[in-house]
């Protein structure tokens, strides 16, 4: 019985220390594992949930844009308050500010370029010397949307006349825009039925620029488009930085007047980016609106309510809208066999997305 007794002691003192022994490894600070990174959209099968991942992840990383904004905001506020120096703005990288470096940008202090432009071809058109005057024609088979874009550029551009070309030789519509006094022939060429390309000819020596078009929209398919009125219009002419691209610049300037008529409030623009241009057509029209203003007092409180007018500049688009990208610039009139190239698009040249030429 005694021995009986010992053991079952025995038993209990050892149960009795494995219990405490499990005890302290229960107490000891548990380590935390990392967590799985979330899947990302493109590992996940399922649509439904991968949109939605997707949708998530754009909203949290605008939430985070926003916050370091206002943290910049603030933290400018903060020094301009207490007299310290305020932070730069940031500006973004794009691919417009990091080109390549190119020895024919154009600087204001070039006299060289001056003089060239007091002795190019279109200096007696800029200099109002000669009134602009274009002939516009088609290819020889023309038809789809030709005749409605067509039309359309007669009203953009003033003084433009329509010449049905038939079965002629692009070489005697020259001719004989000549001996009528134009100063350009435009040309513009359907394939499929749809317009693709722009000829513009400057007259009498040249030179000739071909155009690839694209992304035609006319006026009727434009929403809340406006209908263009006679006035003469305004030109605008954005990044044309080269001596390539200044050529290109005046040879389009020379197409319109340089007297415009502000109270017709037209403007014409062609934007270039990326060596695409970008041609635009619009009327502006200047509103005055007025608009309460509530001051408060110390407390928070509305005072008083003043009222003050405020002028808006308003937009309404005209068409037609395309894009321009430079195929070929040819010395003189047109001459696909014996005529000199001022500069010439190969595939070659497009080695790097960061290298422009107008």
């Amino acid at each position: 019985m005694a021995r009986e007794d010992r053991k079952r002691k025995q038993d209990t003192d050892d149960a009795a220390d494995d219990g405490e022994r499990r005890g302290r490894r229960d107490k000891r600070p548990k380590e935390d594992k990392p967590k799985p990174a979330p899947p990302l959209p493109s590992e996940i099968r399922n649509k439904e949930k991968r949109s939605e991942v997707y949708a998530k992840l754009k909203r949290d990383k605008k939430a985070q844009k926003r916050k370091l904004g206002r943290e910049r905001a603030q933290a400018a506020q903060r020094a301009a308050e207490l007299g310290e120096e305020v932070p730069e703005k940031q500006v973004p990288r794009t691919i417009e500010n990091t080109r390549e470096p190119d020895e024919t940008v154009c600087r204001p202090d070039d006299q060289e370029l001056f003089a060239g432009n007091d002795a190019d071809e279109f200096n007696a058109v800029l200099k109002q010397v000669v009134t602009p005057k274009v002939l516009i024609t088609t290819c020889r088979f023309n038809s789809g949307r030709g005749p409605a874009f067509i039309k359309e550029l007669m009203q953009v551009i003033p003084n433009a006349q329509y010449v049905n070309r038939g079965t002629y030789d692009l070489k005697k519509v020259v001719e004989y825009a000549n001996n009528r006094e134009f100063t350009s022939v435009m040309v513009v060429h359907t394939n499929r039925r749809e317009p693709d390309a722009l000829l513009i000819i400057n007259l009498p020596e040249g030179p000739t620029a071909h155009f690839k078009l694209s992304k035609l929209v006319l006026r009727k398919d434009i929403k809340n488009h406006g209908n263009p009125t006679s006035h003469k219009p305004e030109l605008v002419l954005n990044n044309f930085t080269t001596r390539l691209g200044h050529r290109v610049g005046r040879m389009i300037q020379s197409l319109f007047p340089q007297d415009p008529n502000f109270r017709g409030r037209r403007v014409v623009t062609f934007h270039n980016q990326r060596d695409y241009i970008f041609f635009r057509h619009h009327r502006y029209v200047f509103e005055e609106k007025e608009k309460k203003v509530v001051t408060k007092d110390k407390k928070g409180k509305a005072s008083e309510t003043k009222t003050e007018k405020h002028v808006n500049c308003r937009l309404q688009e005209c068409g037609p809208r395309f894009i321009l990208k430079l195929i070929t610039l040819q010395h003189g009139t047109f001459d696909t066999k014996s005529g000199e190239y001022e500069w010439v698009h190969k595939p070659d040249l497009d080695t790097s997305r960061r290298r422009f030429f107008l």
